[in-house]
């Protein structure tokens, strides 16, 4: 198969832009509890009403701070609740949203202010103000307002909420219904294949379709009763689709600025979803077999392992065939070890997550199989920020390990001859803030994707690898190091294999 398409499930040609998801929510839903908030040691409730007014009073505080439709704002902050506030507010005030990864040198920075000339930042605290300031001098562009997202008087988005005492509410809802499904929502700057500085221009159509498509493909993972804890970068484009989406659907989401506090909050807050990249489930893995072989346990829980992993591969085949059938020996075995390790590690995440999301990077099969064992399927997606997010995913009850599943609705995924996944469809980019980057970007109306690939017989993806990345021997044979090195860095003792 070369060619893989999904249907478009759900049109909503009334939902012009990416604020008319939340205006919808606060319309139908004000009191449900949208987020859930760290201040000091305890987590507050934040009703969808609460947000929607924080977010017009920074929006109106931005109005007057001189944020024109079309002007670009920076946000440049760990991941945290005001970043979604700054996000829409700045969406409200018509702004196109310029994320900078928090942990970015200042030479970085200075390039992504260079081309996209904001006309204001907002930043988490101190250090990244400075980083800001020194890229603004660096770039040229002249002195920058920033404010903090951290308490500072006068300086803070409290105080730049007060600026906008005397904007109408009217005039919010004037500018925020002035963008189209075509005008640019956020430009998100992604090194590429070559590490030169790629501005892509994320619509608000984008945004929106995908949070609809996806909505409408997984509606068992994200609803008005699920809750997720979102810690990955804002700054990236998978993680804002995820806050979106959990805006629209009624979700609730919470923040981890610190992955270190991952465990604790997973405890506190007991999310029923989570976006994870594979190295978190490596990491829990890990850490299980290590707490194990402390106490003497390390046998057991390599038997453990092997059993999760071959109920999983008997869970994958009846899904898929309906015939498949699981020993007695192995059902005994996957009875017993779940009274010893698995349901541990289920409350070690919260005791109510049922699916988790992987992306960003290839997930080992084994690692796939061994959640779906232990009782949480790990559903793994693939997409790029040109696609805004995931273009397949593999769907609950139909998970096939070693695949990123079969295009999102609205998605068609094609191998060209040379085996490059190219994808056209609802998330994928108009193009690059350089006219001059889509030359080689786009072929017949597909996005290049730099990935190799195949597609098996039911339309699933199956990544192979970089084209950038392949060696062609003296024989003129082709080699995808990919699955090479994907399986050297499945030992514990290998963090990159090349």
């Amino acid at each position: 198969m070369i060619e893989s398409s999904a249907p478009v499930l759900l049109v909503r040609p009334d939902l012009r832009n990416t604020t008319d998801l939340l205006a919808e929510r606060v319309r139908l839903h004000p009191e449900h509890v949208a987020f859930q908030v760290r201040r000091g040691e305890a987590w507050r409730d934040v009703t969808t009403r609460e947000f929607g007014d924080e977010v017009v009073r920074l929006a109106r505080g931005l109005l007057a701070a001189g944020v024109g439709a079309g002007d670009a704002v920076v946000v440049m902050a760990a991941t945290r609740y005001e970043w979604t506030v700054a996000d829409l507010a700045a969406w409200c005030a018509g702004g196109v949203v310029v994320p900078i990864y928090p942990t970015s040198s200042v030479v970085q920075a200075a390039a992504i202010l260079a081309d996209a000339a904001p006309v204001l930042a907002i930043v988490g605290g101190s250090a990244e103000r400075e980083v800001v300031r020194m890229a603004g001098e660096r770039a040229g562009r002249g002195p920058l307002p920033i404010w903090s997202m951290d308490p500072q008087p006068g300086e803070d988005l409290a105080a730049l909420a007060a600026r906008g005492a005397d904007v109408a509410d009217a005039a919010v809802e004037e500018r925020r219904q002035l963008a189209g499904p075509d005008d640019v929502a956020s430009i998100v700057y992604t090194s590429g294949a070559t590490g030169e500085a790629k501005g892509v221009l994320v619509t608000h159509g984008n945004l929106v379709r995908e949070v609809l498509q996806v909505a409408a493909a997984y509606p068992e993972v994200v609803n008005d009763r699920a809750s997720t804890v979102v810690f990955l970068p804002l700054s990236h484009v998978l993680a804002r689709a995820l806050q979106l989406l959990a805006i629209a659907t009624g979700m609730r989401a919470a923040h981890v600025s610190d992955t270190s506090g991952v465990v604790p909050a997973l405890a506190e807050v007991r999310p029923t979803f989570l976006v994870v990249v594979p190295r978190v489930l490596q990491k829990i893995q890990g850490a299980a077999l290590a707490k194990a072989e402390e106490k003497g346990l390390g046998r057991p829980f390599r038997a453990a392992t092997d059993a999760a992993i071959a109920w999983g591969r008997y869970l994958e085949e009846r899904d898929e065939t309906g015939v498949a059938r699981a020993s007695l020996g192995l059902r005994a075995r996957r009875w017993f070890f779940d009274r010893l390790f698995y349901a541990r590690l289920r409350r070690l995440m919260g005791g109510r997550v049922e699916y988790l999301l992987s992306g960003a990077a290839p997930l080992e099969a084994h690692l796939s199989l061994f959640f779906r064992g232990i009782g949480i399927p790990v559903i793994e997606g693939y997409g790029l920020t040109e696609t805004t997010a995931p273009c397949t995913g593999n769907r609950p009850g139909a998970i096939r390990s070693g695949t990123v599943g079969p295009p999102i609705p609205g998605a068609t995924i094609r191998i060209a001859h040379d085996g490059e996944v190219l994808v056209r469809g609802v998330g994928v980019t108009p193009g690059y803030r350089d006219p001059a980057q889509n030359e080689d970007a786009f072929v017949d109306g597909f996005f290049r994707t730099g990935d190799l690939g195949t597609l098996d017989e039911k339309g699933r993806l199956r990544l192979k690898g970089r084209v950038k990345d392949i060696i062609v021997t003296a024989g003129g044979k082709n080699v995808a190091p990919g699955p090479w090195e994907s399986f050297v860095e499945a030992d514990p003792m290998v963090a990159h294999a090349v």
